[in-house]
């Protein structure tokens, strides 16, 4: 039972043995660590540091900040309805909705090694590694035919 704590009880209810309680100082020290000690917390001492004056901003008054979000709500508003009365000008054209293609193909991650890959460039194998996510050295262009 090495490593253990062994006590033998006397009829009187105290502990004894070959070195009694005091022979553990390990015990003993624990015992004298977890009493609670009162020590004053640091951060509590420390005196504030003057802020520098142009790092402060003033603070601003509810209503100004109601008013503030009032006016992002209705700018939002306002671009919302633009792009549902004129969508022409915020769809992608053929040349972004290709580039947009290849680059969610080149950046797969189920992506293995031998895999062709069809792009707005011509047709790529990737060699990278399963543990890595692809890079632009991890694919090899196919020569056209």
């Amino acid at each position: 039972m090495a490593g253990f704590l062994r006590f033998n009880w006397s009829s009187t209810g105290t502990p004894t043995g070959r070195r009694g309680l005091f022979g553990y100082p390990i015990l003993v020290s624990g015992i004298l660590l977890c009493a609670p000690v009162a020590r004053p917390c640091a951060a509590q001492d420390a005196p504030e540091a003057p802020a520098a004056a142009e790092d402060v901003q003033p603070e601003i008054s509810r209503q100004e900040w109601l008013d503030r979000i009032q006016e992002a709500r209705r700018r939002a508003r306002e671009v919302a309805l633009e792009r549902r009365m004129h969508p022409e000008r915020y769809a992608p054209g053929p040349e972004d909705a290709a580039r947009i293609a290849s680059e969610r193909a080149l950046n797969d991650n189920s992506l293995q090694p031998g895999d062709v890959v069809a792009t707005d460039k011509g047709l790529f194998v990737f060699r990278g590694r399963l543990d890595q996510h692809p890079s632009s050295e991890d694919f090899i262009q196919l020569p056209d035919r």
